[in-house]
């Protein structure tokens, strides 16, 4: 699969993710509704600084944009994962963020003498 092919696959699963509508990406990016769809079905691609637009409106990292995420897809989300979507992006990254420092606090006194 090529970059441009990843970009569209994942722009349109963090849109859906989210609950934004491509009319609703477009307007908090200041650009066309057309100009999504068109991004969106392949004959288009944006500009870097529109990229970053847009993660930051999806809350993510640009460069997520261009992995291979093709292993989770929206419609194949299961009721843990259904449900961790639900809560605010922010709040999640936060309890992500906490329980990466509480295991790595486990790891760290697992490995002291």
């Amino acid at each position: 699969m090529s970059l441009k092919e990843k970009f569209v696959r994942n722009l349109k699963k963090f849109r859906k993710i989210q609950g934004i509508s491509q009319a609703k990406l477009a307007t908090l990016c200041d650009t066309d509704l057309s100009y999504i769809g068109q991004i969106e079905m392949g004959k288009r691609f944006p500009s870097i600084k529109l990229i970053e637009k847009i993660a930051v409106v999806l809350d993510i990292e640009a460069y997520r944009f261009f992995m291979d995420e093709s292993g989770m897809q929206y419609g194949d989300l299961n009721e843990d994962d259904d449900f961790l979507l639900k809560i605010p992006p922010k709040t999640r990254n936060r309890m992500i963020m906490r329980l990466n420092e509480a295991l790595n606090d486990c790891v760290k006194q697992t490995l002291s003498p």
